[in-house]
């Protein structure tokens, strides 16, 4: 009898302290790999491997993308045809909540040449150009995309920004990858007859790290272990409020009726 109100009380005190989440919270926890987004780093960076992989995270350097900075393409005649898909990589780890309110901003690095226009009558394009085009998706859901008519030849930023809307807020980690395609179609006009060049060559270049990148506006709550834990695993004090306590008090009250069971039986 004695050993069940020791246990009793022992279950009591368990009750009366604060619970915690865990000794490493979700920042820490995505500190360890520089690639996933954490408190102190929310933009995304673009590499490619100068062949064929195209990708992004959040780190601002990457070994195995190419070393010249850059993805170009280069045709003296015909078009070329750009549709890369910066997929995340690694997926994203963990749950993230942008601001509402807030606003995606991002600024690509490019180098054009040719004509990518099409019905303008100055240059080669025959209905088979296509201006620069840069859609976000979040996961497989397209949450944006933009035409981009303002572009001149030579090298220049393209800057962009768009608001954050409902269907924005929350990215349930891999299942919501971001993903960032760039598509583009330009054409060279150039031949040679003889010694001589006529028309103009077309290429296409995309400055790959700091110069191209997207910040996401993800807020501060997203970091919190109770958001990490998702709303069906979530148990604070506003979901079940005077749970421990209620708890607590039947276990106090239990460990006080076996406490005067015991006296009784020893009178």
């Amino acid at each position: 009898m004695r050993r069940t109100a020791v246990l009793a009380l022992f279950l009591v005190a368990m009750l009366l302290v604060p619970v915690q989440a865990g000794e490493v919270n979700a920042q820490q926890q995505q500190l360890e790999d520089p690639r996933q987004p954490n408190a102190n780093n929310s933009t995304m960076y673009l590499y490619h491997d100068g062949f064929a992989d195209a990708w992004s995270h959040f780190s601002n350097t990457d070994e195995e993308s190419t070393a010249e900075g850059e993805l170009r393409e280069e045709k003296a005649n015909g078009v070329i045809d750009i549709n890369l898909r910066f997929r995340m990589k690694p997926d994203l780890q963990m749950r993230l909540l942008m601001e509402e309110g807030g606003e995606f901003r991002g600024n690509f690095k490019i180098d054009v040449a040719g004509d990518w226009t099409n019905g303008d009558n100055n240059g080669p394009c025959n209905n088979d150009c296509e201006n620069l085009n840069i859609t976000v998706f979040k996961g497989g859901m397209e949450i944006w995309t933009n035409q981009f008519t303002g572009i001149q030849q030579g090298e220049q930023n393209v800057p962009f920004a768009f608001s954050v809307t409902e269907d924005m807020l929350e990215w349930d980690g891999r299942d919501d990858n971001p993903i960032i395609q760039v598509t583009m179609k330009v054409k060279g006009d150039q031949t040679q007859t003889g010694i001589f060049l006529q028309g103009n060559p077309a290429h296409f270049a995309i400055k790959l790290g700091t110069e191209s990148r997207l910040e996401m506006p993800i807020s501060p709550d997203s970091w919190t272990e109770e958001f990490q834990a998702g709303e069906d695993n979530m148990m604070d004090e506003e979901d079940t409020p005077g749970f421990t306590l209620v708890m607590a008090s039947a276990a106090l009250g239990m460990a006080m009726f076996v406490n005067q069971r015991r006296h009784e039986n020893e009178e």
